[in-house]
């Protein structure tokens, strides 16, 4: 029998738990990261949605910021976390995000993305993804190696670079379990190549 994926979850502040149900569904083993040490052994690790000014504070506070840096394997971050991921800040992927880019906490909306178009191998792609949007950003400047997956009128609200995701919506609050099921499979494509 197949071990499952190890996915930590920074639990500093944010949805972490609403990540962890989702991956133990899914069947992998949800770790909450509360300490550097805690990154030992993990195959990926997910940042989630909350506040990022308190979540980049924390991080600086218990030392993971710079852990985090160090840390080489997949990586998945959602809402605040996509900002945390960006070039001014923990600079894991060549991008800059708009904070609150949508709005405010009363301009939240959900939407319907087309990852199709992009990702044509995503499975029952032809179903629409819902996104649920609290305040969320978008990436505003990205890189060449940046491959956007899904826009929200021409913003984009889903992309990939290398070993990074990133979602500006909150896949954890849906039924839909397509979005980390494309994060986990970035981890065992990555974990076969470490190996």
């Amino acid at each position: 029998m197949e071990k499952p994926l190890r996915i930590g979850v920074l639990a500093v502040q944010g949805n972490f738990r609403e990540h962890a149900a989702v991956l133990r569904r899914l069947g992998a083993e949800p770790v909450e990261v509360r300490l550097p040490e805690q990154l030992e052994g993990l195959d990926g690790l997910i940042l989630p949605g909350g506040e990022s000014t308190a979540i980049t504070r924390l991080m600086r506070l218990y030392g993971l910021d710079e852990a985090l840096r160090r840390f080489e394997a997949p990586v998945f971050g959602t809402c605040a976390g996509m900002i945390v991921l960006d070039r001014d800040h923990l600079g894991l992927a060549d991008f800059r995000v708009q904070r609150n880019a949508f709005g405010r906490q009363v301009r939240s909306f959900e939407a319907d993305l087309d990852v199709c178009a992009t990702r044509p191998s995503f499975r029952d792609c032809e179903k629409p993804l819902r996104g649920i949007f609290i305040r969320a950003p978008w990436i505003e400047d990205a890189g060449p190696d940046v491959e956007v997956l899904a826009e929200v009128d021409g913003h984009a609200v889903l992309a990939r670079q290398g070993r990074v995701l990133v979602a500006a919506f909150h896949p954890e609050l849906t039924d839909d379990t397509r979005i980390h099921e494309l994060f986990l499979n970035l981890v065992r494509e990555a974990s076969s190549v470490r190996a």
